[in-house]
């Protein structure tokens, strides 16, 4: 049985509400990611030995797998944090019409 080569993947981002607009907007605009939701959330962490409480915001960026080091490179380059969280999740499932809409919205590769 083949595999797809492309499916797509879900990368979870923190960052401060004010960051976090400027990587969604950038993500999306740049055809790297098709959608971008953003909802607050409180972190607690340990971070150089010191424990910290932060109020941040989760990016929940919906993108293909053969565009998710773009994703984080740009992340990288935009994050304003030194170690920026990327964790890239497979999507083994969905709404079949909304993952075609998905990998529509993704710019293909030239």
């Amino acid at each position: 049985m083949n595999q797809p080569t492309d499916v797509p993947v879900i990368i979870l981002s923190t960052a401060s509400p004010d960051n976090a607009k400027i990587i969604a907007k950038s993500l999306v605009g740049a055809g790297i990611a098709a959608c971008v939701n953003m909802t607050g959330v409180s972190s607690y962490y340990n971070w150089k030995g010191e424990f910290c409480e932060d109020n941040e915001t989760l990016l929940i960026i919906k993108t293909m797998d053969s565009k998710k080091n773009l994703v984080m490179d740009a992340i990288r380059r935009l994050h304003t944090y030194e170690l920026p969280e990327m964790i890239v999740i497979p999507v083994t499932g969905g709404f079949p019409p909304y993952l075609t809409w998905l990998k529509e919205e993704i710019v293909p590769d030239s």
